[in-house]
């Protein structure tokens, strides 16, 4: 596949950074943005400052970063990476759990570049492009785009040319790539990779798909929020769609999604990395002879990994015996943090604005996800890998 076939997707190079800052800049609603998050007096300095960058890495380091930096003071107890040793290689294909629409890849990208590493590419679908200065904005912070629409042969082409384009970032441009475990953000935390994925990024290279992924240097991380600023804007889509199953949300209701989890409060938020898959990959190539089910074993395996890796805090544990009606876990939290969780709960449910409210589906709704990453972590305890 020709390099010029990737243009309508990938990220924007050093020479396209001049243009796409002054049309971001001119824009109102980016404008009105800028005065939201920094006042009316400061916003037009921000802007000046914007319009100056010429670079990546320039734009990364001057604008992304000070802005994560902004929101790591104001919405969380502090963040932190771990096993940045385990990294053997210069490029990584990183596959996560996904929480935030926004930040999970961004602030991972925050870790590396103050640890000195090179950042790495975003998949984003372009579902959440609602505007064209969302498009260059995001392009300038290195995304590419994931086209999900059309016709059946236009998702397989699409497929097609991102699998090659992520071959090329890693391969060829020595570029990590981030790109979540599964299409969309789990709703209820019980984090499983979607083996369509897997076929997805083995649809580009040659031998079997263990063999194309070991390529890619796939690298699990799993990533922990204390809290999640949408849990209770998803507890209602739960609500919503289990009383009407033809809803969708609304560009509006993304709009807003990714608003409430870049400015909401998180807690603290840890990354860990997993330990690299190439051993594993290579230990599937040699011992599964189904090529057919290698997708599957694939894949949970980069689950245990993940959630064998979780941060686990003591609102997991409390949601867990809540859930699970016991009090097996009480060793994980005090009497203290238990009755704030049990705040915390309330509170939350009392942002849900629904005409038939059905607060016992919404309180096990929340429940389930902040236990899930504690059920799954214990699972992992007595399990092994399956080869």
């Amino acid at each position: 596949m020709s390099h010029e076939e990737f243009n309508e997707i990938r990220s924007f190079r050093d020479n396209e950074v001049q243009d796409a800052v002054a049309r971001i800049a001119a824009n109102e609603q980016f404008q009105m943005i800028a005065a939201y998050l920094f006042g009316k007096e400061q916003a037009p300095a921000f802007l000046q400052k914007f319009q100056q960058m010429r670079t990546i890495h320039e734009f990364q380091g001057n604008i992304i970063l000070a802005f994560l930096l902004h929101l790591q003071k104001t919405t969380t107890k502090g963040i932190r990476i771990e096993n940045l040793d385990r990294l053997k290689h210069t490029a990584n294909l990183f596959i996560t759990n996904h929480r935030d629409i926004v930040l999970d890849s961004a602030f991972l990208n925050k870790c590396l570049f103050e640890a000195g590493l090179k950042t790495s590419e975003i998949a984003i679908g372009d579902n959440l492009l609602i505007y064209p200065w969302i498009a260059d904005l995001v392009r300038l912070n290195k995304s590419f785009i994931v086209k999900r629409g059309g016709s059946r042969r236009d998702l397989l082409q699409n497929s097609i040319r991102m699998s090659a384009y992520i071959r090329h970032d890693i391969t060829e441009r020595q570029e990590s790539v981030w790109i979540a475990q599964r299409e969309g953000r789990c709703k209820d935390s019980n984090d499983r990779t979607q083996e369509s994925l897997l076929k997805m990024l083995a649809l580009s290279g040659d031998g079997c798909i263990a063999k194309r992924l070991a390529e890619l240097h796939l690298t699990p991380v799993a990533i922990s929020y204390e809290y999640d600023p949408c849990d209770y804007l998803k507890a209602k889509e739960f609500q919503q769609k289990r009383d009407n199953p033809d809803f969708k949300k609304s560009p509006a209701d993304d709009l807003m999604s990714m608003k409430t989890g870049v400015m909401g409060n998180k807690g603290r938020v840890v990354f860990r990395i997993c330990e690299p898959m190439d051993g594993f990959l290579a230990q599937v190539e040699r011992d599964v002879e189904d090529k057919t089910i290698q997708p599957a074993i694939i894949a949970q395996e980069i689950d245990r990994r993940i959630h064998a890796n979780y941060e686990l805090y003591p609102c997991n544990w409390v949601a867990a015996d809540c859930l699970l009606n016991t009090n097996e876990y009480t060793q994980h939290y005090t009497p203290e943090e238990k009755t704030a969780f049990e705040t915390y709960i309330q509170q939350r449910l009392d942002m849900i604005d629904l005409p038939n409210k059905d607060e016992d589906f919404l309180r096990e709704r929340i429940l389930t996800m902040y236990a899930n990453p504690a059920i799954n972590y214990l699972k992992t305890l007595s399990t092994k890998s399956n080869i």
